[in-house]
C-alpha cells in the first residue's frame, strides 16, 4: 500500500479558514446558521470552522452534533426491536427555519450526507441545508454535491482517502492510499 500526502496541518488549516469565509459571506452573516458535524471527525471539523468563525466574526456560532449510524441505508444487521437503539443527536438549537451546514470530512458516494439529511429533517423543518466537506473525492452514488470543499481530489476505486485530525489522529494530514501494490 503506497501513501501520498495531500494536505498537511498548515494547508488543512487554509483550507478550513477559505471554507469559514465562504459560509460567512454566502450567508450574509451567521445569525440564522448552525453548524452539525457528522461523527467523528465532521465533527470535529465543524468545531475548528466555528472557532475560526467566532474569530472571524467576533462573535459564535451555534453547533451541533450528528451521528448518522442508525440512518444509514447500508447497515448489513438491523437490530430488533429498532427503539433500542438510540441515534444520537446534540443539537440544543431548534432547526426550523435555520440554515443547517452539515460539515463532514469526505464526501465519496453521497450516502453519509443522505443520511444525515434524513437524521436532520426527523429533527423539524430547517429554511436550508448545506454542505461543507474537507475533500470531495468523487465517485456520487446520489445527486449530492458539496457548498463548500476545501479539496476536490479525484480518486479511482482503488484508491482511499484517509483523512487524520489531531483531535483523535495526534496529526493533521490527509492522505490517499493505493490499495494493493
Amino acid at each position: 500500500m503506497t501513501k501520498s500526502i495531500l494536505l498537511d496541518g498548515p494547508s488543512m488549516t487554509r483550507a478550513i479558514t477559505r471554507i469559514a469565509h465562504e459560509i460567512i459571506e454566502r450567508n450574509k452573516g451567521i445569525d440564522a446558521c448552525i453548524l452539525v458535524g457528522i461523527k467523528t471527525r465532521g465533527a470535529f471539523l465543524a468545531k475548528r470552522l466555528a472557532d475560526r468563525i467566532e474569530q472571524i466574526e467576533g462573535k459564535p456560532i451555534r453547533t451541533g452534533e450528528l451521528d448518522i449510524t442508525l440512518y444509514r441505508d447500508d447497515l448489513t444487521v438491523k437490530n430488533d426491536p429498532p427503539e433500542a437503539l438510540v441515534q444520537q443527536v446534540a443539537i440544543s438549537d431548534d432547526v426550523a427555519g435555520q440554515k443547517i451546514i452539515l460539515v463532514d470530512d469526505v464526501l465519496f458516494t453521497g450516502r453519509t450526507v443522505r443520511a444525515a439529511l434524513d437524521a436532520v429533517m426527523d429533527l423539524g423543518r430547517p429554511s436550508q441545508i448545506q454542505l461543507a466537506v474537507l475533500v470531495d473525492r468523487g465517485h456520487r452514488e446520489l445527486p449530492i454535491r458539496a457548498d463548500y470543499v476545501g479539496k476536490n481530489i479525484p480518486t479511482s476505486s482503488v484508491e482511499k482517502i484517509v483523512v487524520n485530525l489531531a483531535e483523535v489522529d495526534e496529526v493533521d494530514s490527509v492522505t490517499i492510499q493505493k490499495q494493493g501494490e
